[in-house]
């Protein structure tokens, strides 16, 4: 059954990650239960993050909804992640396993040496992690190159976030692309729409338009023939004459 709304304007829900009950890494759809400002009782949200943990801050914009199945759900359409600030959830944070080489058992250990300048340590003086009792080289390096992609993969969602692109759209510009992913819509936004399942030349095109690219660009008037050509062989055509192909490019140009 679809969900059954209960308020359709947008709001804002913000607080701690208390637990993630699904994460699916290949879409980015996840459940999380939040313990969020304003609310007494742990707050089920339902959005897509290319990657989530206990422990984070997560700030979220959607509405609520009823599921006749799963009760009330805040159904965020954009959905941002920060690191934690008080010490506890900042232990939390690293215990659960989003960094590899941290557990449960070394959040604490690291915690303790460091208190809430622990993220500072491992970002600007790495070499300290050594002082901790059991960490050597081999898992300090890997506590260092699972940090550099976490903070990679939050960068990428906000730089996508400030183009305009929806919490999900952002999450497969990211699986698709990688590290890449702002490269490739800086150079050639229109990819999007050839290489990513659900987005389309007018997601791509708006897209464009905020990072600039002008209506006349041939960047833009390339991508809208090939678009008209492609979704004309998904009709079953190998091919178009120009007085068809012409009339389809000016519709979407």
């Amino acid at each position: 059954m679809k969900p059954e709304p209960i308020r359709s304007d947008r709001e804002v829900l913000a607080g701690f990650v208390e637990r993630v009950t699904y994460h699916n890494e290949e879409n980015g759809f996840c459940v999380l239960r939040i313990k969020a400002r304003g609310h007494r009782d742990l707050v089920t949200l339902v959005g897509h993050a290319a990657a989530i943990s206990a422990g984070e801050w997560a700030t979220a914009s959607g509405e609520w909804v009823n599921d006749r199945t799963h009760g009330q759900q805040f159904k965020a359409r954009f959905l941002k992640t920060s690191e934690p600030t008080s010490l506890d959830v900042i232990e939390k944070y690293l215990g659960s396993g989003l960094i590899r080489g941290i557990g449960p058992v070394y959040a604490q250990k690291l915690v303790r040496a460091f208190g809430e300048r622990v993220f500072d340590t491992i970002e600007v003086t790495p070499d300290r992690l050594r002082e901790v009792e059991g960490i050597g080289p081999v898992r300090a390096a890997s506590i260092l190159a699972a940090w550099a992609e976490q903070k990679a993969v939050r960068e990428i969602m906000v730089s996508l976030h400030g183009h305009g692109v929806g919490t999900a759209r952002a999450v497969r510009i990211f699986k698709t692309y990688g590290a890449d992913a702002i490269q490739v819509m800086a150079e050639n936004p229109y990819r999007l729409a050839r290489d990513i399942r659900g987005i389309g030349f007018k997601t791509a095109d708006a897209i464009a338009m905020k990072l600039g690219i002008e209506k006349s660009a041939m960047i833009r008037v390339r991508a809208g023939i090939s678009y008209a050509l492609t979704e004309a062989m998904d009709e079953g055509h190998c091919g178009l004459p120009t007085e068809e192909l012409v009339p389809l490019a000016e519709k979407l140009l």
